[in-house]
């Protein structure tokens, strides 16, 4: 699974249970550039395939999380580039919904316009201090509509459109509170802070992780009756499994359960 040479775009390492993707373009601000969306969609789809991997966290090298697309490579391009670079993006961000592992950012530095999007779309986000947010597109005539999509489930309408009218650029605490990330710490506490998440996912059963996510995001944007009908179909089904029905026994007889994953 590992992955470490030093030029890859993509460094990928298992840690037990948890796998790191990180970003490895720090001469380029780890711009989501074409290759790299495809590399880490294909990283991604891989790991989930992996029984031993229960969780995903995907960082980066140097001084920003991302810069957001490579601009370098969208110039006078004609628009068939312009739809196949948007269409593997959107489809990066919602692989990361579809993976039934919990995918966390670990986020230094700056993240801006697709890599503020890359964070909004990560199912959990620690953020250091000093890691800033911004969607900044409509500073150079290109708004961030796609980012969009992500932040504005994140955080709201209103303070949506502020990070995308004004490009101005939100502090961690700021993210925080409005939502957009979980936890905020010093850098040096960045990776106990990372374990303690991942520490408490790794206890439950993979398999009842990975049905919870899935209902979440089948839920989140129905309106409460068929939310409703949605999730009370998906619970009876999760409680006859045999993980479900360990951990209420365990429960009750006040021991550690043992998961299977069925």
């Amino acid at each position: 699974m590992s992955k470490l040479a030093a030029n890859a775009p993509v460094l990928v390492r298992a840690d037990g249970p948890m796998a790191r993707l990180t970003l490895n373009r720090p001469e380029k601000r780890n711009a989501l550039s074409l290759a790299l969306m495809e590399e880490l969609i294909d990283t991604l789809r891989r790991l989930s395939a992996t029984p031993d991997v229960q969780v995903i966290v995907i960082d980066a090298v140097g001084p920003a999380f991302s810069a957001g697309h490579d601009l370098t490579e969208m110039v006078g391009r004609d628009v068939s580039f312009y739809q196949r670079l948007f269409e593997v993006c959107t489809e990066l961000m919602e692989t990361i919904h579809r993976l039934p592992q919990p995918v966390i950012a670990k986020v230094e530095g700056l993240a801006t316009a697709a890599g503020c999007q890359l964070v909004a779309a990560c199912d959990l986000v620690v953020a250091a201090h000093g890691a800033r947010f911004a969607t900044p597109g409509v500073k150079i005539g290109l708004f961030c509509s796609t980012p969009m999509v992500p932040l504005s489930r994140a955080i709201g309408r209103k303070r949506a459109l502020e990070m995308l009218l004004t490009g101005q650029p939100i502090t961690a605490l700021t993210a925080l509170e409005w939502g957009l990330v979980n936890r905020v710490v010093p850098e040096e506490s960045l990776d106990e802070e990372l374990g303690s998440l991942v520490d408490a996912i790794v206890a439950s059963s993979p398999l009842t992780v990975g049905i919870g996510k899935e209902a979440f995001y089948a839920q989140i944007e129905l309106d409460e009756h068929r939310a409703y009908d949605l999730t009370k179909a998906v619970m009876a089904m999760n409680a006859g499994a045999d993980d479900a029905q360990e951990g209420m026994c365990a429960f009750l007889e006040k021991r550690v359960p043992t998961w299977r994953r069925r």
